[in-house]
């Protein structure tokens, strides 16, 4: 990771117990069932340390009666300090519904011959299944940009950025590394331009939720911004609901083999 550090991090759902607590599987049996779903699908996961100021992607490897194994990342540092990290947070989705659950800690073993992570079963797993706030990734090659207005030394300034992923709720935005003092969590954005495809540039104001370091596979690094709509009006939402419909159809007609 780079020596940026994010000073605040914004709970994930797992740890608002108050707000998602009727979400939480507590049966060892019902908790497998799902981690096996999981493992089945071959679905990603990233996990969180140190306060969300850390993380990593990996996929599980193995589902047994007492444990999970998890492959490790691709970044030795930082395999190294979730090593010695006492809290760890996985989050993932499995058939668009959210999933997160917390590990102890984890070591490292050989499995199948290369480096792993083995942690032992959640006590608790949250199974999320608001729909309304789905995230449906958004296309790489024609990225959605979002119109974000700031001011630098007192010059009103345009950011371009675009949506990594996008919901009913709020989107996620790619930023360079050197913008992250722009996207402090709490900060409100107005007059923020969306231009969705076949109907008319989205205007609405924003507030940043999240913010995390993200480091690709290739090892490029970026920020993400998770955003929230600010008291947004029932037709742009609609709007909203439609591209995000469109793009399940278009995935799912992907996976069907009808593209």
């Amino acid at each position: 990771m780079s020596e940026i550090q994010i000073m605040q991090y914004h709970p994930l759902e797992l740890e608002a117990r108050d707000a998602h607590g009727q979400y939480l599987l507590h049966s060892q049996t019902e908790i497998r069932f799902v981690l096996r779903e999981v493992l089945n699908k071959g679905c990603m996961l990233t996990v969180y340390f140190d306060m969300g100021q850390s993380f990593f992607l990996t996929s599980l490897l193995e589902v047994t009666p007492n444990g999970i194994v998890l492959d490790y990342g691709s970044d030795e540092s930082v395999n190294h300090r979730a090593l010695h990290a006492q809290s760890l947070i996985c989050t993932t989705s499995v058939d668009r519904v959210k999933v997160q659950f917390a590990l102890p800690g984890v070591r490292t073993i050989q499995f199948e011959g290369r480096s792993a992570f083995v942690s032992a079963l959640p006590d608790e797993l949250l199974r999320l299944q608001r729909r309304e706030y789905f995230r449906v990734s958004t296309p790489i090659a024609k990225p959605l940009c979002c119109d974000v207005p700031i001011v630098v030394d007192n010059e009103p300034f345009l950011l371009q950025l675009p949506l990594l992923d996008i919901s009913a709720g709020g989107f996620g935005l790619m930023a360079n590394t050197d913008q992250v003092g722009f996207f402090n969590p709490g900060r409100v954005f107005e007059d923020c331009v969306l231009p969705l495809p076949d109907t008319a540039p989205i205007h609405l104001n924003m507030r940043v939720r999240n913010v995390f370091e993200v480091t690709n596979r290739v090892g490029s690094r970026y920020i993400r911004a998770g955003c929230e709509y600010l008291n947004l009006p029932g037709l742009p939402l609609n709007h909203i609901q439609r591209y995000i419909t469109h793009l399940e159809r278009e995935r799912k007609a992907r996976e069907n083999g009808l593209e």
